[in-house]
């Protein structure tokens, strides 16, 4: 039985949730799991009950909102986030705190890690606020609480789990300094009235929120987040999230797997018509702008029949590629995928590469043939996914920009291993 249009509307016009990306069946199954919760016999019943019921309303949300985060997801983009900040910290001369945001803040685990990225980097507590919001109250409540199980520590996590948390029968409970720090709050991003009064943020962290809306929403939403971020300031999006703001007036910064963008110079002011023109300087030409790299290399299980001495010299060519795509040496990059393709069988991630390349230089077209040839060789590779669906949104296919946003946001949903 498909799903009630309904429940659809509700969800998309309360929290603008694109039911394809999660798929109607899981939202199916959440509403008949809180029609059975509270008794009711019928579907029309758990409708009325929901059109008039702000608390059953709030539980339908929660049931539908399925945390998925831990501690330093995209360590990189920590890194770069600490780098960052001391650098502007130092500008600043102490003359104000730095401002930081991360929207959504889901259940704690990116604002506390934002807090400790910035301990590491040498500030003090004084030195830097966050606010931290979220549309789920259940969430924010476990963020307050501050007390985390296994699943929230994945990957290199021992030392600073360790500088940061205290371990207890229950699980490790953040250390008061970092609960200190976070100011949390609930919110839409979707409500023009959302943090009204606050002064923009050095620094906003919304990532892997903008794959879950429709193209219309997406747009409300990356107006938001550029109007909470400062004239200088740098936002931090998702892996699949970066073409959507190159087409909104911003720029990546160029830290490999950072997924940082800031806003794009203002045009020069057009010279008066009674200012002699200089004359024409001959100039360098520029250095094209880095390519951020949005996964690492996924090198697929070498046949038996392989030897051992070509697999390694795949996996270099491999590795070198990446290297000349982070420090934006594009032509490089571009000459090192074709060796690859010319000297070993075809590989997903060597065409995503490709088409990030095209992209960046402008060729929308030849990067739509590159990523398809990508998704081809790996259906539910995830960035390829999402950057096609920007480029078919750009042409005006909202419905297959859909339908592929859809496959990203499930293909994400597991973390690499």
């Amino acid at each position: 039985m498909s799903m009630d249009r309904r429940f659809l509307d509700f969800l998309y016009q309360r929290i603008g949730l694109d039911a394809a990306s999660v798929g109607p069946a899981m939202i199916e199954r959440v509403v008949r799991q809180r029609q059975a919760a509270l008794g009711l016999a019928a579907l029309e019943a758990y409708w009325a009950l929901l059109s008039s019921d702000d608390a059953e309303q709030q539980a339908l949300i929660e049931a539908v909102i399925v945390p998925e985060t831990w501690f330093m997801r995209y360590p990189e983009s920590f890194a770069a986030f600490g780098r960052l900040a001391r650098a502007r910290w130092h500008e600043l001369g102490g003359a104000r705190p730095l401002r930081v945001l991360s929207l959504p803040c889901s259940t704690g685990e990116e604002p506390y890690s934002l807090a400790m990225a910035l301990f590491d980097a040498g500030l003090s507590a004084s030195a830097f606020v966050i606010h931290a919001v979220d549309v789920s109250p259940q969430s924010l409540a476990k963020a307050r609480r501050g007390l985390y199980g296994r699943n929230s520590f994945r990957g290199d996590y021992k030392a600073f789990q360790a500088r940061y948390f205290t371990a207890t029968p229950e699980g490790h409970q953040v250390q008061p300094r970092l609960l200190e720090q976070i100011q949390l709050q609930p919110g839409n991003i979707l409500d023009p009235l959302l943090l009204a009064g606050e002064q923009p943020y050095d620094f906003v962290f919304c990532r892997n929120l903008l794959i879950y809306f429709d193209v219309p929403t997406q747009q409300q939403a990356v107006n938001a987040l550029k109007a909470f971020t400062r004239e200088d300031g740098v936002l931090f999006i998702g892996p699949a999230e970066g073409s959507l703001l190159a087409s909104n007036g911003m720029r990546p910064l160029g830290l490999a797997q950072a997924f940082a963008f800031v806003r794009q110079p203002a045009p020069a002011p057009a010279p008066r018509l009674n200012t002699p023109l200089p004359l024409p300087v001959a100039r360098p030409a520029p250095r094209p702008a880095p390519v951020t790299v949005t996964m690492a290399p996924v090198l697929r299980p070498v046949p038996p029949a392989t030897p051992v001495v070509e697999a390694a010299g795949s996996a270099a060519l491999l590795a070198q590629i990446a290297a000349l795509a982070n420090a934006g040496k594009s032509a490089e990059a571009r000459a090192a995928c074709e060796r690859y393709l010319k000297d070993h069988p075809p590989q997903a991630q060597v065409f995503y590469w490709l088409g990030l390349l095209s992209d960046a230089g402008g060729n929308a077209l030849e990067a739509q043939n590159f990523y398809r040839k990508a998704l081809y060789l790996e259906p539910q590779h995830p960035e390829a996914l999402a950057h096609l669906a920007m480029l078919l949104a750009a042409r005006g296919d909202a419905e297959g920009a859909r339908r592929l946003q859809a496959r990203a946001t499930r293909a994400l949903k597991e973390p690499k291993a």
